[in-house]
């Protein structure tokens, strides 16, 4: 098509093969999307376009991916707030008609490059570009960091738990492991847990079991610590170099497990000491009393 669709927070470039997503960059617009800045969805990799009515005299233009297409939405699993959406263009009322237009191509070109029924089935690889490294967050309990090869966790004392500092500082190369659970920040127990392969002649992978806080496999977040627009393209990187090393059946398998893993209820022993970590970060002053009585309270609520 060759043509330009100018939103809010964004702009569309239709390509022959493919739409090229700029997203802008200001204090407006989502740090998820400033974050990811540029990026390129083939045909092949959308499952469909929808134009709906959108909030405060708006539409909405949606690109919905097929699943397995994009590392980032595979990593995200479906816990995104609406307005973090990288495949929505929210446009004023008053070009519904050209959105419609343009909806309408972007249709057609999709069911070209997939086929009518091939385009709602999983992709058999990633065909949009994860996030490039090196990557790097700070989590509540340590420092998480990805070179391509590695990924490694750096315990802070403030945060981590005795069961991490045991163990010490880790590192794990992503030929052994088997995929990614991450879990949102916006949510109480958000973490980002690696899944390893467990040796089998399968390659199958290592079943997540206990809290995060426990598990030297993971960071957890809290407290602004992992916020969306690092630990989540983080994470789609990493998912991204796991499933380009190991066979996708194998990864497809394990994605459903992980989504199948249960939070479980806190052993009282770990939300004594999740405490006493909330404690120090209060003396310290890093922590409001305010914040430490709302965190405090959640924790025990978990008992």
């Amino acid at each position: 098509m060759g043509d330009v669709l100018a939103g809010i927070h964004a702009t569309w470039a239709f390509e022959s093969d493919s739409v090229l997503i700029r997203f802008e960059r200001g204090i407006r617009t989502p740090k998820l999307l400033s974050a990811l800045g540029e990026r390129r969805i083939p045909h092949e990799a959308l499952a469909d376009v929808t134009l709906t009515p959108g909030k405060r005299g708006t539409v909405v233009l949606h690109a919905v991916p097929r699943p397995g297409a994009d590392p980032l939405m595979d990593a995200a699993a479906g816990q995104l707030k609406e307005g973090c959406d990288p495949y929505r263009l929210v446009l004023p009322a008053e070009r519904e008609v050209l959105a419609e237009y343009y909806a309408d191509e972007l249709r057609q070109r999709v069911r070209e490059a997939s086929g009518a029924a091939g385009a709602v089935e999983p992709a058999e690889r990633f065909l949009v570009a994860a996030p490039e490294g090196p990557l790097q967050f700070k989590a509540y309990d340590g420092k998480a960091g990805f070179d391509g090869a590695h990924v490694t966790f750096r315990w802070f004392w403030t945060g981590a738990s005795s069961a991490k500092w045991k163990v010490g500082d880790q590192s794990f190369p992503v030929s052994s492991l088997s995929g990614v659970e991450w879990r949102s920040p916006d949510v109480f127990d958000g973490h980002l847990r690696l899944l390893r392969r467990d040796g089998a002649p399968d390659g199958g992978a290592q079943r997540a079991s206990g809290p995060a806080d426990q598990d030297p496999a993971a960071v957890v977040f809290g407290l602004g610590y992992g916020p969306v627009h690092e630990s989540l393209p983080f994470a789609a990187a990493v998912l991204a170099a796991v499933r380009s090393a190991v066979p996708a059946a194998v990864t497809d398998r394990d994605r459903v497990s992980a989504s199948a893993v249960g939070a479980g209820r806190r052993d009282p022993a770990d939300i004594a000491e999740r405490i006493r970590h909330l404690g120090e970060l209060h003396q310290a002053g890093l922590v409001t009393d305010d914040e430490f009585r709302a965190k405090k309270a959640e924790l025990l609520a978990e008992l």
